[in-house]
């Protein structure tokens, strides 16, 4: 590992990676990430990605996506992101990323709650398994793109507000001071703060935390989402997600005697709160999913990791309801960044789930993750390549501050949960 970078990217999920493939291959770009590289939330995702079937769904896709968000998005962010879709389609096909297609050859497209109609891709129930892993092996041949893993960003380099690189340290809790012109924070979200989560446990806002120490702006901490369904276990760990999809191919929920108690394609958020005054009011800590209603052929070949998973915790989704519970899931609130994935600190770009560019507003619309990350990651490269570049950074960091990893890693975390704290009360 070298002392100096043209970008380090921190992050290997969809964002990082995209980010990392629209740069010129003249830059030397390095990517660091605490575990291994398809150890991110990326790969987690089921259900899709959305896209823009035409001109005659703008403004309903438009309008989902601000209704899901409660009117609080920013409608530049969303235009940009719904005008964006089909150019980072072609960009995924041309890379051999293997959509569902229809008996004729045609994209197939599927439907998710609160979408208006069917516009989204998918790839059985491993949508961001599928693209997130085809980005990685073409960063792989790319060898002007070296990946570091087991190394954790422990701290920015800054001075006056000009970001200079990061400083990082190992599993043996070395400190390596990294330099670089730009630095791209794309590190995921903040699940690992709460003990039911769908996201993987080291994805806990380290990122967010860092950047709240400089000073750096945020924006809509308390703006956490909950998924309604995942499957219902009393072990402790990532909890395992029922795709949207489900829903949106038909199935049902129902309470303890089997009676359905809400409307299955309301909003995230909607839904999770029915969910909850529905097991207060049954006294149980589930409801029930029945996928019985979409089919067996669909439910073995539209959702065979979900069902697969069912039957090793001792469910067969085929012949009978499924255990659910409500868990966080995906943070809309972040680093607050323009729509060219800018952060308050010159030199520093956040995108995915560490950002916050307004596009999901106060809940985020199924599928529309995926989407907004490569749309800004790209717009984050495209800025680095053709935008102003930042005065040098003249900071020397003191390495001494850099000895136990855990305790740095804690604090940042309490740091993150303070901002949450202090938006809830200010609401």
């Amino acid at each position: 590992m070298n002392e100096y970078y043209d970008v380090i990217i921190v992050g290997t999920g969809a964002a990082g990676l995209y980010c990392a493939l629209m740069l010129s291959e003249r830059k030397k770009i390095l990517m660091l990430t605490k575990q291994e590289a398809d150890l991110s939330d990326s790969f987690l995702a089921q259900g899709g990605i959305c896209m823009l079937r035409g001109e005659d769904d703008y403004k309903d896709y438009f309008e989902d996506t601000m209704r899901a968000g409660h009117y609080e998005n920013n409608e530049r962010a969303v235009d940009l992101m719904i005008r964006s879709s089909n150019d980072i389609i072609r960009d995924l096909v041309s890379r051999k990323v293997d959509f569902a297609r229809t008996a004729d050859g045609e994209l197939d497209f599927t439907r998710e709650g609160a979408h208006s109609r069917p516009r989204i891709l998918f790839h059985k129930d491993i949508t961001g398994k599928e693209i997130t892993s085809t980005l990685l092996k073409q960063v792989l041949t790319k060898e002007n793109i070296e990946i570091r893993e087991h190394m954790t960003m422990v701290d920015l380099i800054e001075k006056d507000n000009i970001c200079g690189g990061v400083v990082a340290m190992d599993e043996e809790n070395h400190v390596y001071p990294i330099r670089s012109q730009y630095v791209v924070l794309a590190c995921g979200g903040i699940g690992g703060l709460y003990q039911n989560s769908t996201n993987y446990p080291h994805i806990a806002g380290d990122g967010l935390g860092i950047a709240m120490k400089h000073q750096v702006e945020v924006e809509h901490l308390d703006y956490i989402q909950i998924h309604p369904t995942t499957l219902f276990s009393r072990s402790r760990g990532r909890r395992f997600l029922i795709s949207e999809s489900v829903r949106g191919e038909g199935a049902l929920l129902y309470d303890k005697n089997g009676q359905r108690f809400t409307n299955e394609l309301q909003p995230r958020d909607v839904v999770s709160q029915a969910i909850f005054v529905q097991m207060e009011k049954d006294g149980t800590e589930f409801v029930w999913e029945d996928m019985r209603p979409i089919g067996e052929k669909t439910i073995r070949e539209h959702f065979p990791n979900i069902y697969q998973h069912c039957m090793e915790e001792g469910f067969d989704p085929i012949k009978e309801p499924i255990p659910v519970v409500p868990a966080q899931h995906y943070f809309m609130g972040g680093i607050k960044v323009d729509l060219s994935s800018r952060t308050s600190m010159k030199g520093l770009y956040a995108c995915g789930e560490t950002s916050c560019n307004g596009v999901h507003g106060k809940n985020r619309l199924a599928s529309n993750s995926l989407l907004e990350s490569l749309v800004f990651a790209r717009r984050a490269a495209y800025d680095m390549l053709f935008g102003q570049a930042p005065d040098p950074c003249q900071a020397e960091p003191d390495l001494k501050r850099y000895e136990d990893k855990e305790a740095l890693l804690e604090r940042y975390h309490q740091i993150v949960l303070e901002g949450i704290g202090r938006m809830r009360e200010n609401e």
